[in-house]
């Protein structure tokens, strides 16, 4: 690509700021968004250190509030002119039983991982649609695809985003927007390792995560940044629409 200003949601940690650092070693704009301004200086400190040079900024955004979207979206053109891209990586998960769910549990998911995004993707298609160009990839999840024991409104959530992406692919084409989706499966970041840490044994646990891939192992957030960084580019030019598994065959 190009020098382009990437806005990427989620970006202080895991997929987001994996993704991030891809972007800024190639030269692209990148505005870090997210929730903790603790977990963005260092998230943004982790970039420079590797990165000598990088323009990279943080804004604090929770994507839950749209007001905060459309701060978050004003503030990167202010910036740096244009939205070019936008990755959605912000998301939460947890399990929990349907007869556990509180109204709370069921808001907190929903409002992250599908209305973040709904909403994102709104105020940032705006601006694209200014310049005639874009693309825009949702971080879902092979729950998107598939049922999982305890985790059916994570399960909703990750659907749900699935279908919004090939319903914005076929609304924005005709701005040259392209909306594509990856779908990963376990992946081994700071919410994984959460996960973990309520183990005793926290590499039986990964053992036990890992032995239900054909792959036999889990993803790195680098492996899942890629497929991100290649969708954005102009080698998938073509590709619109997709839902992309990155999970070493486990919905094959």
């Amino acid at each position: 690509m190009e020098e382009k200003t990437v806005m990427i949601t989620g970006g202080t940690s895991g997929i987001g700021l994996a993704a991030a650092m891809r972007f800024v070693a190639k030269g692209h704009r990148v505005a870090l968004l997210g929730r903790d301004a603790h977990r963005g200086t260092d998230a943004l400190k982790i970039i420079m250190e590797k990165n000598n040079g990088a323009n990279c900024s943080f804004f604090p955004c929770d994507v839950r509030k749209t007001e905060d979207c459309r701060a978050a979206v004003q503030q990167t053109v202010t910036l740096y002119g244009t939205v070019d891209v936008l990755v959605n990586s912000a998301g939460v998960y947890f399990e929990r039983a349907l007869e556990d769910m509180t109204e709370a549990d069921f808001d907190y998911i929903m409002d992250t991982n599908l209305k973040g995004t709904y909403f994102m993707t709104q105020q940032a298609a705006a601006e694209m649609k200014k310049q005639g160009a874009g693309a825009i990839v949702n971080v879902s999840s092979d729950a998107g695809l598939h049922g999982n024991m305890l985790c059916s409104a994570y399960c909703a959530s990750k659907g749900a985003v699935n279908l919004f992406t090939r319903a914005m692919a076929l609304e924005l084409a005709p701005w040259n927007i392209r909306v594509n989706s990856v779908c990963p499966g376990d992946v081994l970041t700071p919410l994984t390792e959460q996960q973990l840490a309520q183990y005793p044994d926290r590499e039986a646990a990964l053992r036990e995560m890992s032995s239900i891939y054909p792959m036999g192992r889990i993803a790195t957030p680098e492996e899942v940044a890629g497929v991100i960084e290649f969708l954005c580019s102009g080698e998938a030019a073509f590709v619109n629409g997709a839902i992309w598994s990155v999970d070493g065959g486990i919905t094959a």
